[in-house]
C-alpha cells in the first residue's frame, strides 16, 4: 500500500477509536458513577443502608465484571442488534464496550467514595444535612480526585477493549491492525497502530493525572 493510503486508513481508524472510547466512556461515567454511589450509600453503615439492595447491586456488578470482554462481545450481539440494528461497525461496538465499562467504573468510583473521611459526613449530619446534601457537598467533592483518576483508568482500559472489538468487525485501530497488519502481513501498518495506541494511552493518562492532581490540591 502507498503511504497516502496507509495514512488515510490510520486517520479514519484513529477517529473511530476516539468515537468508541469517548461514547462508551461518557455512558460509563453517567451510569457507573451513580451505581458506585448507590453501592456506597446502601452498604452497612451507609447513609441509606439497604442490605438487600446492596447485595443485589454487588452481584450484578461483579457478575458482569467476571465475564471476559471477548465473550461479552459475542454474548451481547443480539442486544447490540436490537439497540443499533447491526452487530458490526464502530457504533455497534459501543454497546458491549459500555456494558463492560459500567460495572468496572462503578467499583472504581466506589473505592474513591468509601475513602471520604467519615468525620466530614458526621459533621454535615450534625448540622442537619440530609442524604442529598451529604452526597452533593461531601461525598462527590471529596472523592473527585479519585473519581477522575478512576475514570482515566477506565478510558485507558476502553482503548484496549476497543482494539479487541476489531476482532468482530468493530472498526477502529484494532480492526485495522487485524485486517491489514495481521491478515495481509502489512508490518508497517501493525507498527503504526501500536505506536498510535501507545501515544493515545500515554496522552490520556497524562491529562487525567494532571486533572486529578489539580483537583486534589483545591
Amino acid at each position: 500500500m502507498t503511504t497516502d493510503v496507509v495514512l488515510g486508513l490510520l486517520w479514519r481508524s484513529f477517529w473511530q477509536t476516539i468515537w468508541m472510547t469517548g461514547a462508551s466512556g461518557f455512558l460509563s461515567l453517567i451510569i457507573g458513577l451513580p451505581l458506585g454511589l448507590a453501592l456506597v450509600v446502601t452498604s452497612r453503615g451507609g447513609i441509606a443502608e439497604q442490605g438487600a439492595i446492596n447485595r443485589v447491586l454487588g452481584i450484578l456488578v461483579d457478575g458482569f465484571r467476571a465475564v471476559p470482554f471477548i465473550i461479552l462481545l459475542i454474548a451481547l450481539i443480539p442486544l447490540t442488534r436490537l439497540i443499533v440494528g447491526t452487530a458490526l461497525g464502530t457504533t455497534a461496538a459501543i454497546v458491549p464496550l459500555t456494558i463492560a465499562a459500567i460495572p468496572y467504573y462503578a467499583r472504581v468510583a466506589e473505592v474513591s467514595l468509601r475513602d471520604v473521611d467519615r468525620g466530614l459526613i458526621d459533621a454535615v449530619r450534625a448540622m442537619g444535612g440530609n442524604r442529598w446534601t451529604i452526597v452533593r457537598e461531601v461525598l462527590i467533592p471529596e472523592a473527585m480526585p479519585g473519581i477522575v483518576a478512576g475514570f482515566t483508568v477506565t478510558l485507558v482500559t476502553l482503548i484496549g477493549a476497543s482494539a479487541m472489538a476489531g476482532t468482530i468487525g468493530g472498526g477502529g485501530l484494532g480492526d485495522l491492525a487485524i485486517r491489514y497488519g495481521y491478515q495481509r502481513y502489512e508490518t508497517n501498518v501493525m507498527i503504526a497502530v501500536v505506536i498510535i495506541l501507545i501515544v493515545l494511552v500515554w496522552g490520556m493518562q497524562w491529562l487525567g493525572d494532571r486533572l486529578a492532581t489539580r483537583l486534589d490540591r483545591r
